[in-house]
């Protein structure tokens, strides 16, 4: 496909395509447009250009609401750890009896970046899920559960847990597994990355024999499915996560493939275990729902979620809604590990996708990525904004945009001209270690 770049002086034309496939968004009522073109879709992919953004969380969770209301989706899958998600999960499915509130669970969030899901805006989702579920029948309740793969200790713990009650033989492949794993607890998967660059020695079979030990013992465990599934799925996250660790400190684009394709693996378990009519919410960042090959991700030879579910799938079955704003502030930190800051964003650069949408009169729209504007300005490479959980603002314009072919990223895009931080749960960050979403943080 050819292309070119926007110049200083922009094209009038590109402007009015725009405009002629976007509407205003002055209320939730105008997210009925969205919900239509969302047509049959069984899964709904939406992004956000920062973790730390209010707007997008909550707008994020008026489009859910609707697609869990009107048209009967399943679950949430998020970009989280599955171990601390299915807390979650357990909670606003009633089966978590000690937690009295989705505060007290996401007290326990304590991975870096905490804010993530420990915020205000998600225990105002988790309440309403909660409530919501009430109504219905145990397999119709509507899940929340994590796709990450950053979780080996947290998992392989579980894992023990689970076997501890119900299959002592397999638990020795599970302190196996553990016991390879111990002389890295104190950073987890960055000093065990380190040192498969000097000792040849893994711990790649270990996690592979837990693995392929309660696979073959599934059927003999006890009734509750979802425990069942979990404990497999932890399994599965060691496995995936070992991988993961060896790839991050070789160079080249494997550790980020690594990471998408066990998203994407974890999602299609997830439909599979909800039945043939399961439809799934995905919240992630842009960089992971936004088709990769309409940036220059292609080039580089990564591959995110946004791609492999479009090309696993029927391009109906498939909706992706990709956010952005053009000025406020945003929670981040301004290192690795750092203290949570609410941070100044400045005006986006000028000729990027958020400052045409900002010249339209600052107006919040919808734009609808339809088949006439792929013809119309499908071939030009727009920059556009993608914030961090690090974040330096005064480096605004040198490294925090992704050049994308706009129509063919996404499906739809939610612009939200000025947009405030999130609401954290927890004010501040203990934790001096590089967090596990090194080096892409997002």
């Amino acid at each position: 496909m050819g292309f070119t770049y926007f110049k200083d002086n922009m094209d009038a034309d590109v402007e009015s395509v725009v405009r002629e496939h976007s509407i205003e968004l002055h209320s939730m009522k105008d997210l009925d447009s969205l919900i239509e073109k969302v047509g049959d879709a069984r899964y709904v992919l939406l992004g956000e250009a920062s973790h730390g953004t209010h707007e997008y969380y909550t707008m994020r969770m008026q489009i859910t609401r609707k697609l869990i209301e009107e048209k009967g989706f399943s679950f949430i899958a998020v970009e989280g750890d599955w171990p601390d998600c299915y807390k979650i999960n357990r909670y606003i499915k009633g089966h978590n009896l000690e937690a009295k509130s989705a505060f007290d669970v996401l007290q326990e969030f304590r991975r870096w970046p905490t804010w993530m899901w420990a915020n205000w805006e998600v225990v105002a989702l988790l309440e309403w899920m909660k409530v919501h579920n009430k109504k219905f029948s145990k397999d119709r309740k509507i899940g929340f559960y994590g796709l990450d793969v950053y979780s080996l200790s947290e998992s392989l713990d579980a894992v023990l847990k689970y076997l501890d009650r119900t299959d002592k033989k397999t638990m020795q492949s599970a302190l196996n597994a553990l016991k390879c794993f111990e002389p890295y607890a104190d950073k987890e998967g960055q000093s065990y990355a380190q040192s498969t660059l000097i000792v040849p020695d893994t711990c790649e079979q270990d996690v592979v024999n837990l693995l392929k030990d309660i696979r073959k013992n599934l059927t003999s465990y006890n009734s509750d499915a979802e425990a069942v599934f979990s404990a497999e799925q932890n399994a599965f996250i060691a496995v995936n996560a070992e991988a993961y660790y060896r790839a991050m400190v070789r160079p080249g684009p494997n550790s980020w493939n690594i990471r998408d394709h066990h998203m994407v693996d974890t999602l299609n378990k997830l439909m599979d275990f909800h039945g043939a009519k399961a439809k799934a919410i995905v919240w992630e960042h842009n960089t992971h729902i936004g088709d990769a090959r309409a940036t220059e991700m292609n080039r580089q030879g990564m591959v995110n979620v946004g791609q492999l579910v479009r090309e696993e799938n029927a391009e109906t079955d498939v909706f992706t809604v990709g956010f952005g704003s053009y000025v406020g502030t945003v929670l981040a930190g301004s290192e690795w590990g750092g203290v949570i800051r609410e941070m100044n964003m400045p005006p986006a650069k000028d000729n990027s996708w958020e400052s045409i949408l900002h010249g339209m009169e600052g107006k919040d729209r919808i734009v609808f990525m339809t088949d006439d504007m792929k013809e119309q300005i499908g071939h030009i490479k727009i920059d556009h904004r993608a914030v961090g959980v690090v974040y330096h603002p005064r480096n605004e314009y040198l490294g925090n945009y992704v050049a994308s072919y706009m129509p063919y990223r996404y499906d739809a895009f939610v612009f939200l001209d000025h947009t405030k931080a999130l609401h954290p749960i927890h004010l501040s960050s203990d934790s001096k270690e590089i967090p596990e979403t090194y080096p892409f943080g997002f």
